[in-house]
């Protein structure tokens, strides 16, 4: 007879993950899992912050014939001594600790003024994913040397004097990832080479080399004319109009921005090929964008259509997009930003909110007397745009009459949007009247349509198909998108669809939760199609607002959390900048309805600044998101529900 497995539940059962663990149990959540560039690429930017902060001209990057890379730099070299308050030599904090580092202590007499973001985590991941790891720190004429396996410590600080005329200065790091963690242990060549030549256009007169131990053989990238010649070369269709680049930084008198923030850009406008996109925050790549792009094409939209009005060449009839100007648009943008927020630990894309404003109101003046000073370009570029208006209109207009006149009638209570264009338009499904009030005053009426639901959502996991109508909230859902409801193996019509993203909004709360998983149920039952092609997605309000007085050479500001997580790290920044305790009024929505027009507008609908979840299956396929959801959703499995509840009951944190 076999054992029956252990249900006990006491202290000993809850396990702490210490140090690097977590990394090393869930390495997905620190880094890209496909291949080891990533948690090279941290290295890498590590000798940059370097080169940015004017320490070293040249980066060096060696592939062994073993596997392992070296990352060679000639800044500062990492401190050797103890620290002050762990009483453990700094190199090997900063190696085996997730929450250490020089990029902390920022603004005055900080080690780093700009740096690639801070997530407290970097080349601690790297150490904690690799086989072996050495480091040399060459500072003061001395070498410190130190080794570790998987992100231990295997040969403890040494140090000795440089040898006689070696006046070097940098550190040298040489990794040797752990393929067990990688779904391929090989660094694509390409993606590696335009990593380092990217880093070389946005850092002119340091040289960036890649070497191959096995070919002997080195490249080196040093561009004089930075992101400008890097354009030049990799567009492929010549523009329209010279380019247009240019820089702009704020002094130490500028109200709204710290000293040094900025931005530096080169835009070329083309007819055809596919447009180049690139943009960097502290010349980290943002390969999917963020507010720093969102801020280029207002700056861009707003010069361009200024300009437009000024000389009358609008034709009667036609309105102007951002898309309609941004779409032939091909541009390297290089952000600096004091403190960089990024949506996930691989920084893939800038969510601060201010970059929007701090680079737009660098770009849309200069752009607006460059095209008064060169009036011939001006009308060429506006041609442009609004022939891609015109295109754009048109398609509307064919979608409209294909329709005919048998179309359901639209629900009374939807507040739909002007436009006419499936790519732009969004519906936002939102709970209750109130704050569907607070969304029809604060949306954009061109593109942002509202339909309001009354109370909770029915739970159609168990509706037969023909008994969903008789639901009014389902119907109007149903008839307000254009798609009639379906089944997973259906091949529905969806050339009635009315709207591109069908986005859920409700209360960040508990409640807020209910009605979205209600909503989720309805669209994966009934409608998995829209899911399947990527049109559904929840939107995120935030929970709290947190007034945060003026410090040093920020204005005092509203900044928003999306949870009792985002709050603490809000708070904590704010204790780094000096702001006394207790000096910051917090302020926890009881739901959307307290919400004011401009802040909805600012935090969940705003395209710019808003943070909007697609929703997709993930890993699980079809057969097996169904099961799951019949054990959530399903009248008769409340055993099933409990059995799941006393397994990871304890991982959640409840907000009663």
């Amino acid at each position: 007879m076999t054992a029956k497995p252990s249900t006990d539940y006491s202290e000993s059962s809850i396990r702490v993950l210490k140090g690097l663990e977590p990394v090393k149990q869930r390495p997905g959540m620190y880094t890209r899992t496909d291949n080891p560039l990533h948690i090279l690429q941290e290295v890498i930017d590590n000798a940059a912050d370097e080169a940015l902060a004017g320490h070293g001209k040249k980066i060096r990057l060696m592939l062994h014939s073993d596997g392992s890379v070296s990352i060679e730099d000639e800044g500062r070299g990492i401190p050797y001594g103890l620290h002050p308050q762990e009483k453990a030599p700094v190199i090997e904090l900063v190696f085996t600790r997730l929450h250490a580092g020089g990029k902390f202590d920022k603004g005055q007499g900080g080690a780093y003024s700009f740096s690639g973001g801070l997530h407290g985590v970097g080349v601690s991941v790297t150490n904690a994913l690799a086989k072996r790891l050495e480091v040399s720190s060459y500072r003061e004429g001395q070498v410190a040397r130190l080794v570790f396996s998987a992100g231990d410590v295997i040969e403890p600080l040494q140090l000795r004097k440089a040898g006689e005329g070696d006046r070097r200065q940098g550190t040298t790091v040489r990794v040797w990832p752990d393929p067990k963690y990688f779904d391929s242990a090989a660094i694509p060549p390409n993606e590696l080479v335009h990593l380092l030549r990217s880093k070389a256009v946005l850092m002119p007169g340091v040289s960036v080399s890649l070497s191959h131990e096995k070919t002997r053989e080195t490249q080196t990238w040093l561009y004089k004319g930075g992101l400008h010649d890097y354009l030049q070369q990799t567009l492929s269709a010549d523009p329209v109009i010279p380019m247009f680049e240019g820089e702009g930084y704020a002094d130490a008198a500028h109200e709204s921005f710290a000293e040094g923030e900025g931005v530096q850009w080169c835009v070329a406008f083309t007819e055809d090929g596919q447009p180049v996109r690139e943009s960097y925050v502290n010349l980290i790549p943002t390969t999917a964008g963020g507010t720093h792009d969102s801020g280029l094409r207002e700056g861009l939209f707003q010069a361009i259509k200024s300009f437009i009005d000024l000389h009358s060449l609008l034709p009667k009839g036609v309105k102007l997009m951002p898309e309609d100007v941004f779409a032939r648009a091909s541009y390297v943008l290089s952000a600096k930003v004091l403190d960089p927020q990024f949506q996930g630990q691989v920084k893939e894309r800038l969510n601060s909110r201010d970059a929007v404003r701090l680079v737009s109101s660098f770009v849309r003046p200069t752009l607006e007397l460059w095209l008064n000073q060169h009036v011939d370009y001006g009308k060429k570029l506006a041609e442009l745009a609004i022939r891609a208006a015109q295109t754009r209109q048109r398609a509307g207009q064919k979608v409209e009459k294909r329709k005919g006149s048998g179309v359901a009638v639209l629900p009374g209570k939807l507040t739909d949007c002007e436009s006419k264009d499936l790519s732009l338009n969004e519906v936002f499904l939102v709970e209750g009247d109130s704050a569907g009030g607070s969304a029809k005053m604060g949306r954009d009426k061109e593109t942002q349509a509202i339909l309001p639901l009354r109370g909770k959502v029915l739970n159609t996991w168990e509706v037969e198909r023909d008994r969903l109508f008789a639901n009014t909230e389902i119907h109007d859902i149903s008839v307000a998108i254009g798609v009639d409801p379906h089944g997973p193996n259906d091949e529905p019509d969806l050339s009635g669809l009315r709207y591109g993203k069908v986005c859920i909004l409700s209360d960040a709360d508990v409640d807020g939760s209910h009605i979205q998983v209600l909503l989720l149920t309805l669209f994966f039952r009934h409608f998995p199609k829209l899911i399947e092609r990527g049109h559904v997605y929840v939107a995120r309000p935030p929970l709290f607002r947190v007034d945060a007085p003026a410090r040093g050479k920020k204005p005092a500001a509203k900044v928003y959390a999306l949870d009792e997580g985002e709050l603490t790290a809000i708070l904590d920044k704010l204790r780094k900048d000096g702001v006394r305790e207790g000096a910051w009024a917090i302020s926890r929505f009881k739901g959307l309805g307290e919400m004011s027009a401009e802040q909805l507008w600012d935090t969940t609908l705003n395209p710019d600044t808003r943070r909007l979840l697609p929703v997709h299956l993930g890993q699980l396929d079809f057969a097996q998101t169904e099961q799951l959801i019949t054990k959530l959703m399903g009248k008769g499995e409340a055993g099933a529900r409990r059995e799941l509840m006393e397994l990871h009951g304890d991982s959640v944190e409840v907000d009663i």
